[in-house]
């Protein structure tokens, strides 16, 4: 890739945002396709400042990472309807008269990723987890016809996201007694320092004939370790990143991803090979 004057800028605004695997694939699939295009990380502490200068430098797309999802949309000029149910932006298109519309693709990465063994639409999923990540799952859940069911630690955020998505919320007690066709964890636990943990007792586990863990570090979590022995279908975290990815990439550029070679570059990032 050889920048130049022509060349259209892209990245990834958070704080902290160094550590991202973002930039290693959206690069390599511009460099696939042979787009002039080149996508940096943006560490950014002033959201205000940041989309103004957005703005004015011409900067064509924008991934938005914690602590900034919420934080961006009271400086869009437009959202898309989605995200506004589920409360925040992941993703930034900034078109030629500069006016800013925001997204959430993380929902589109996680339904991709579940989609490919599993035919949401009429199927019951049970959610942990009530934060942002969860929210964001849930709304893509409704949106592809499945039936969700919300159980978390705390009792008073799983209610609030359980009335949002009109479904049942149940204590993490309960989910040794629950069934679902599919099973999602969005919380953090299985991620260091909990990577020797997890939510859901190994015996239940048969009864999740499909589970998803969003965490991709580590990649086999000690929950889809556990529920391969008990033989479900496992789907890891690295792929809801893909998607989201992929997703975002299509927006900005209107063209089909490198799928391929964005999951390549991921599996790198994390010391791994494509396979």
């Amino acid at each position: 890739m050889k920048i130049n004057g022509k060349t259209v800028i892209h990245g990834i605004m958070g704080d902290p945002v160094t550590h991202s695997l973002s930039p290693a694939m959206h690069n390599a699939a511009f460099a696939e396709l042979g787009l002039n295009c080149v996508y940096v990380a943006f560490p950014v502490k002033d959201v205000r400042s940041a989309m103004d200068g957005f703005r004015v430098l011409g900067v064509k797309g924008v991934s938005v990472t914690i602590p900034h999802k919420q934080a961006v949309i009271s400086w869009l000029d437009e959202i898309d309807p989605v995200a506004v149910k589920i409360g925040a932006v992941n993703t930034l298109l900034i078109r030629n008269d500069r006016t800013i519309k925001g997204f959430n693709t993380d929902w589109l990465g996680a339904n991709r990723a579940l989609e490919e063994h599993l035919d949401l639409a009429g199927k019951t999923i049970l959610l942990l987890g009530a934060g942002g990540s969860a929210r964001a799952i849930g709304f893509g859940l409704i949106e592809a016809g499945a039936r969700v069911m919300i159980a978390s630690r705390t009792q008073k955020s799983g209610e609030q996201l359980a009335r949002s998505l009109e479904c049942d919320w149940h204590p993490l007690s309960a989910v040794a007694s629950l069934s679902a066709d599919g099973l999602v964890n969005a919380t953090s636990v299985g991620m260091a320092p909990q990577d020797q943990e997890s939510l859901v007792p190994r015996p239940s586990l048969v009864n999740y004939p499909v589970v998803m863990d969003i965490v991709y570090s580590p990649l086999k979590t000690r929950l889809l370790r556990e529920a391969e022995e008990a033989g479900c279908l496992t789907i890891n975290g690295l792929a809801m990143l893909l998607y989201q990815g992929v997703a975002q990439f299509e927006l900005w550029t209107g063209k089909k991803a490198p799928v391929a070679i964005m999951k390549e570059k991921l599996l790198a990032g994390l010391g791994l090979t494509f396979s």
